[in-house]
């Protein structure tokens, strides 16, 4: 792998300002509630970030809902836990960027055909590890988190939910590394999204049949022949043509070790 850590840092102390407000039909007080402000890192999940913020409208709902399970939308959009908060933003913000982003809280309601259930953390870990075994298998036949122990899974998680990445990353450049031949990875953990949040997910390889670098523009020539003016962004930045699929999963990657791109 690549030694630029200056580039995996920067992704990973990258960070989204958020205001929180509690939808206007959930508030039983006759005081308004404050708006509550956050900055959360782009690569965590929004159930990690939001215990503070969860306490912080309790007060102003009714005690019956106070156990339901909160969920949060952008413009009536519901939001997809599982999904890296990052990646979230640039698919509804990314063509049309606002600071700080603004959601709306939820207690009641819950859209069962939409949103998956998190009733704790544990359900985050256990989604979260099993994108990392699935990228693992992508990349290296599974060869890798097959020879891991728990206490590295654990370090692994640790790091993510804490925002430690010393910690993280001291296990997941195992995950990084190609291995074996020196051609990289055997395929590239990459999951593409169009505007309405539509996953496309293919066997993507990090070579061209001749044995050269795979890049930006022949991966769009190869799943969208007849699109060449799209563009894929990730991180907030728009992808250059010819930035090589390997670099970009060394480097790019969420933690899951996955690809998050968006469709522009």
């Amino acid at each position: 792998m690549a030694n630029d850590r200056e580039v995996l840092r920067e992704i990973w102390d990258g960070k989204l300002p958020i205001c929180f407000q509690l939808d206007q039909e959930e508030i039983m007080d006759i005081q308004q509630p404050d708006p509550f402000y956050v900055m959360v890192p782009r690569l965590s999940y929004f159930p990690l970030v939001i215990d503070k913020m969860k306490r912080h409208f309790l007060r102003f709902i009714s005690q019956e809902n106070a156990d339901n399970e909160m969920w949060l939308d952008y413009n009536g959009q519901p939001l997809k836990w599982h999904y890296p908060i990052g990646f979230l933003y640039d698919l509804f913000c990314g063509n049309d960027p606002q600071l700080p982003w603004n959601l709306t809280v939820h207690f009641t309601k819950f859209p069962e055909h939409i949103l998956l259930h998190c009733s704790n953390k544990d359900i985050v870990e256990a989604h979260f590890m099993s994108t990392v075994k699935e990228a693992d298998v992508l990349k290296h036949r599974g060869q890798v988190m097959s020879t891991m122990q728990k206490k590295d899974h654990n370090q692994l998680w640790l790091g993510l939910q804490n925002d430690k990445f010393d910690q993280f990353w001291a296990i997941n450049r195992r995950l990084m590394e190609s291995h074996g031949d020196n051609e990289g990875f055997k395929h590239i953990p990459i999951r593409i999204y169009s505007d309405d949040g539509i996953c496309r997910q293919r066997l993507i390889s990090p070579r061209n049949s001749d044995g050269s670098r795979k890049i930006i523009q022949q991966l769009i020539s190869e799943l969208y022949p007849d699109k060449p003016d799209v563009k894929l962004r990730t991180h907030g930045i728009l992808l250059p043509a010819d930035t090589p699929l390997q670099w970009l999963s060394e480097h790019m990657s969420y933690p899951d070790n996955f690809l998050h791109i968006c469709l522009c």
